[in-house]
């Protein structure tokens, strides 16, 4: 253990942890808890929906932006005030692909920095039991030691076509990490590598790189393109997790975890970006040329996570990624997204 997480156990000993079984030794939903998920309508957000549901959990509480603007520090304390959720799974964000982040930085900063602080804040200043915060595994450092270990956060440099996105991240689980050593909160991170699944943004360019080649390779198969041409060099190794197994880990953890470490969710397995772009072409049923433009950024090299922790706790993914990339491609074909230009 850490100093942190050492003066985290002397509060959970001492009973200064709100809601921690001491007899159990864990944490458990209760079953008939409110429990609000910021972020409903996104690809994670949908997914812990159903994982909950799955679970016999019914007391579920959503708003989608017209009902709630988590950016509005107001509204958001209204709403948290008049609710008073037992427990919140933070999944909202502003997200999206190279392009985005490199186009639109401080709109990706103070979005996502404003959403989160709202968020935390106003759960914790209206007893929210247990929080769970979603960050992202591209913000650890650019060149971190592979596979990636929990404890290698903020010690490099970030990369720097998604630094703005990192920032905000990392704001929002270091604040978790401060109110639980100040205030006893039970307020946990996680860090989920990349995800793919069912209501995926599949925007040709705000999306991530696994739904953005699942629309570019169904297109030039309907238009009969004979070749496709894709960003970087192909050489870059990725980890993906399909969104359900994360949602089940982000379940899991709620039941089982409390600490201030962040918690790695992957399959720690990885493939390069060629290797995957070849994968989806296969699923998709594209047979045309696949040609590779070195101008365009790679991003980092590669982002395996160090999954041994979430391992150890007791969760295993269990969707290997040519299942999961069908599962996805059949949701595509009924996203009305796909159709936006």
């Amino acid at each position: 253990m850490n100093v942190r997480e050492l003066i985290f156990a002397e509060r959970v000993r001492r009973g200064k942890v709100r809601n921690w079984n001491r007899k159990e030794n864990q944490f458990v939903m209760e079953k008939d808890a409110k429990i609000y998920i910021a972020g409903h309508r996104g690809m994670v957000g949908s997914a812990i929906c159903r994982a909950l549901r799955k679970g016999g959990y019914k007391n579920i509480l959503t708003k989608d932006h017209k009902e709630l603007d988590l950016g509005r520090q107001d509204e958001v304390e209204h709403f948290f005030a008049e609710e008073k959720p037992d427990y919140v799974f933070l999944a909202a964000a502003k997200v999206g692909g190279i392009m985005a982040n490199s186009q639109a930085l401080a709109d990706f900063m103070y979005d996502n920095m404003m959403l989160e602080m709202n968020v935390i804040h106003s759960a914790w200043q209206n007893g929210c039991k247990k929080l769970l915060f979603l960050g992202s595994s591209c913000i650890y450092p650019r060149m971190a030691p592979q596979p990636i270990k929990e404890c290698s956060l903020l010690t490099g440099e970030l990369e720097q076509t998604n630094e703005a996105y990192a920032l905000a991240k990392i704001s929002g689980l270091k604040y978790c990490e401060y109110l639980n050593l100040q205030y006893g909160t039970d307020y946990i991170s996680v860090m989920p590598t990349n995800l793919y699944g069912p209501n995926d943004n599949y925007h040709p360019t705000h999306s991530h790189v696994l739904p953005a080649l699942i629309r570019r390779f169904h297109e030039a198969k309907e238009a009969g393109n004979k070749e496709v041409v894709c960003w970087g060099t192909g050489t870059p190794l990725r980890e993906f997790m399909y969104v359900d197994d994360l949602a089940d880990a982000c379940l899991f953890l709620m039941n089982t975890y409390s600490g201030n470490e962040t918690v790695n969710l992957g399959t720690g397995r990885e493939l390069t970006i060629k290797e995957l772009t070849e994968l989806v072409a296969k699923v998709v049923g594209y047979t045309g040329e696949i040609k590779w433009d070195p101008s365009k950024p790679d991003g980092t090299p590669r982002k395996l996570l160090d999954v041994s922790k979430l391992e150890a706790l007791g969760y295993h993914y269990t969707t290997e990624l040519e299942d999961g990339i069908r599962l996805t491609y059949q949701d595509f074909l009924n996203n009305p997204m796909r159709a936006e230009r």
